[in-house]
């Protein structure tokens, strides 16, 4: 009994914890200033949210900035999301994705003297919380706002591998000059984008993180909280980087199923035994091949060990490409914007593998590897 309360003390003295948790790092910061917070439902510090734990210890919270799928979490990808007020605490939602440019007005900036930022990400530059972070930090730039950055882990921190975004792709789907999987905490990529200089015009804002304690970038990090409608599950996580793909091709990658990102098919695939039949669901109103019987493949079989042993895996999409048949119907040009790059789509058509294309971006993870090194604040 007494070495069992100790393996559970040790469990809890190894405990990843968070920079929200840390109220005696960041409170001391926060007093006497109007407060905003660039936040969603993963902002949770124990079983109470952010916005929550301020108000109690009379913060003055004034304003809170949404993401993409709303402040609840619970928005379509890319839907409007309106300006709002949290029903729970009267603060009023200041969107941050409606479509417009996607940076807070002259108005909104002058509420507030800090901005606290606390949200789940996933550690991929087409997931787009880290954008509207950088937006806030530009605008925080401009008008000299402080901004507070409460990290969190990274649940595929422990790898970096695909193309660097070629700048002339830049789009809301990718922002910096950074491979796909960047394996970097949201609190090691702002202070990447201070020190790069990567802010328009190269701007520079005011950052304090506060890292995470006991985490380093092999730390397999559990998320307890989805991080978005269509990612429900570890396994649809690691595999986001690879099944994302399928958003720029006419095949569905599961949503409106109960399996988002972690199958893929289409009516007209051949061979398959597997099917599935995409629903509308909320998270997925209107999705791929709604309603249509599609055929393809369950990666649900998979071990999370394989997946990261294979990284980002082209071969789910060129065996659909060539499964289909359809040549250039295939591709959308948005392929091009989440690829990052216009080489990948060229050398798919050409017949190569996925290893043979792998190896075009080696040097360039490596290299990127060395240039992030200064503000990993976490062991390799």
């Amino acid at each position: 009994m007494v070495l069992c309360f100790a393996l559970w003390c040790q469990a809890q003295d190894n405990r990843v914890i968070m920079g929200a948790e840390q109220t005696s790092e960041y409170f001391p910061i926060l007093k006497g200033k109007r407060v905003a917070i660039f936040s969603n439902h993963t902002g949770m510090v124990g079983d109470k949210h952010l916005l929550d734990v301020l108000l109690e210890n009379k913060f003055n919270v004034v304003a809170i900035f949404s993401p993409e799928h709303g402040f609840r979490g619970n928005a379509d990808a890319g839907e409007h999301v309106k300006s709002s007020v949290d029903s729970k605490t009267g603060v009023p939602i200041l969107s941050l994705y409606d479509g417009k440019d996607k940076k807070p007005s002259d108005a909104s900036m002058r509420k507030f003297d800090v901005l606290v930022v606390d949200i789940q990400d996933v550690g991929l530059r087409f997931y787009t919380y880290y954008i509207t972070m950088c937006r806030l930090m530009d605008a925080c730039a401009e008008y000299n706002r402080k901004v507070l950055l409460l990290d969190r882990p990274n649940p595929n921190g422990h790898y970096v591998d695909g193309p660097i975004l070629d700048m002339k792709f830049k789009s809301g789907v990718g922002w910096l000059p950074i491979p796909v999987v960047h394996g970097m905490t949201l609190g090691e990529l702002a202070m990447m984008v201070n020190g790069e200089r990567w802010l328009p015009k190269s701007r520079v804002c005011d950052l304090t993180v506060i890292p995470c304690k006991n985490y380093t970038h092999q730390t397999m990090y559990e998320l307890p909280i989805p991080p978005s409608p269509n990612l429900p599950n570890m396994k649809s996580i690691y595999l986001y980087p690879s099944i994302c793909l399928f958003e720029a091709t006419p095949v569905s990658l599961g949503r409106g199923t109960d399996f988002p990102f972690q199958v893929y098919g289409h009516p007209n695939m051949k061979g398959y035994d597997f099917s599935f039949i995409p629903r509308s669901v909320p998270g997925a109103k209107n999705p791929p091949q709604l309603n249509k019987k599609c055929y393809g493949v369950d990666l649900r079989g998979m071990s999370n060990e394989e997946i990261w042993k294979r990284g980002l895996d082209l071969t789910y999409v060129i065996d659909a490409y060539r499964n289909l048949n359809m040549d250039d119907h295939f591709f959308r040009s948005f392929f091009e914007l989440l690829m990052g790059t216009d080489e990948i789509r060229k050398m798919i058509k050409q017949g190569k593998s996925a290893d043979e294309i792998k190896a075009t971006w080696k040097d360039d993870v490596e290299n990127f590897k060395v240039q992030r090194k200064p503000y990993l604040l976490y062991a390799e």
